[in-house]
C-alpha cells in the first residue's frame, strides 16, 4: 500500500483538493487526483492510496449520492476525518471572453442548484452541461468545448483561464462536507466532539419498519444528524439508510444503539467514528451518559447475585 499517497476527486483545482490541503497531514503526502468518487475509493481499496478525500454532503443540494452508494457497497471502508469547506463559484472563461460570448456553461451537478438564480438573471439562455468535477469543467473550457465553467477560482491559473465573475452563490454560507476515507482499522479515540456514520438495511417492508429502527437511537438519547434513503439495487422499494449521529462508538448510548440495530437488521455497516469538523460537543440527555449505563449494569448484577436491587 502507498502510505504516503492521498487521492481526491480530481482533476487538479477542484474543491476536493482545496479541502484536502486544509488537513495538516496533506503537506507530507503525495496528492493524486482521481477521475471520480468510485475511482478514488477504489484506489484506497486496492492499496494505491492510503486515503481518499471525497464530497459527501452539501448544504444546498444534500447528500452526494455517488459517495453514499460507494460507502454502502463493495469492500468496507472507514471515515477518519471530515472537512467543511465554504463554497463559492467563479465563472472561468478563456481570456478575452465577455459575458455576452458565453453560450454554453458546465460544472459539477452539485454546483447547478447553487448558481441557478445567478444563471437565470445573468445568462438565461446559456446551455448547461454537467461534468464529473469542477476541475474537469475548467479543462473542457480550456480545450474550447464550453464557453464557461463554474469552478473554484483557484483553478483558473491551472488551466490558463480567467475568472470572468467571482463569488457566485445563490445561498449564503453554502458549505460542502468532505470525508477522508481509508481502510478499516480501529477508530481513533473519542474527542468528546465526535460523529459516527453507519448504513442499515431493513429486513422487510411493513408499517413502522423504519420507525422501529429509529427507536434504537431515540430511546438511548442519540441525536440523529442526517438520514438518507438509498436504493439497494435489488428492486423497487428496496432501500438502505445512511445516517450520521452525534457521538463516538465507545459511548455506551451509541454502541448499544448499534447493537440494537444489528439484532433487528439484516445488515449494518459501521462507517466510522471521527472528530466533528465544527467541534460541537453534544448535549448528553439525562440517563444516557456512560456512567449511568455502568451504574444500571451494576444494579442488574446486584439483582442477579441476590443482593439488594433497591
Amino acid at each position: 500500500m502507498s502510505m504516503h499517497r492521498y487521492t481526491y476527486l480530481g482533476p487538479a483545482g477542484t474543491f476536493a483538493e482545496a479541502a484536502l490541503r486544509t488537513l495538516p497531514e496533506a503537506a507530507t503526502r503525495e496528492l493524486k487526483p482521481s477521475v471520480s468518487v468510485p475511482a478514488a475509493l477504489d484506489a484506497v481499496r486496492s492499496g494505491d492510496a492510503a486515503a481518499a478525500l471525497v464530497p459527501i454532503e452539501n448544504s444546498v443540494d444534500g447528500g452526494v449520492t455517488a459517495t453514499l452508494d460507494e460507502l454502502a457497497t463493495g469492500t468496507p471502508l472507514m471515515i477518519y476525518r471530515e472537512v467543511l469547506l465554504p463554497i463559492t463559484f467563479a465563472l472561468l472563461v478563456r481570456p478575452g471572453t465577455a459575458l455576452t460570448d458565453v453560450k454554453t456553461v458546465t460544472g459539477h451537478p452539485v454546483a447547478q442548484p447553487q448558481v441557478l438564480h445567478w444563471l437565470s438573471v445573468n445568462l438565461p439562455d446559456a446551455e448547461w452541461v454537467p461534468v464529473t468535477s469542477p476541475g474537469d469543467g475548467a479543462r473542457l473550457v480550456q480545450e474550447g468545448r464550453f464557453d464557461g465553467a463554474f469552478a473554484a477560482e483557484s483553478a483558473a491559473p491551472l488551466y490558463g483561464l480567467a475568472p470572468l465573475v467571482s463569488d457566485i452563490h445563490d445561498a449564503s454560507n453554502a458549505t460542502t462536507r468532505f470525508v477522508l476515507v481509508g481502510r478499516h482499522a480501529r477508530p481513533a479515540a473519542a474527542t468528546g466532539a465526535d460523529k459516527t456514520s453507519a448504513v442499515f438495511w431493513l429486513a422487510d417492508d411493513h408499517p413502522g419498519a423504519l420507525l422501529q429502527r429509529l427507536y434504537e437511537w431515540v430511546v438511548r438519547g442519540v441525536n440523529l444528524m442526517r438520514i438518507e434513503s438509498r436504493p439497494t439495487g435489488e428492486g423497487l422499494g428496496q432501500y438502505c439508510f445512511s445516517v450520521d449521529v452525534e457521538g463516538h462508538i465507545t459511548d455506551r448510548r451509541l454502541s448499544e444503539a448499534l447493537m440494537g440495530l444489528h439484532r433487528i437488521c439484516p445488515k449494518v455497516r459501521f462507517l466510522g467514528s471521527y472528530p466533528r469538523a465544527d467541534s460541537v460537543v453534544p448535549t448528553v440527555r439525562p440517563g444516557t451518559a456512560n456512567a449511568e449505563f455502568s451504574e444500571a449494569s451494576d444494579w442488574l448484577s446486584r439483582c442477579l447475585d441476590g443482593r439488594s436491587g433497591g
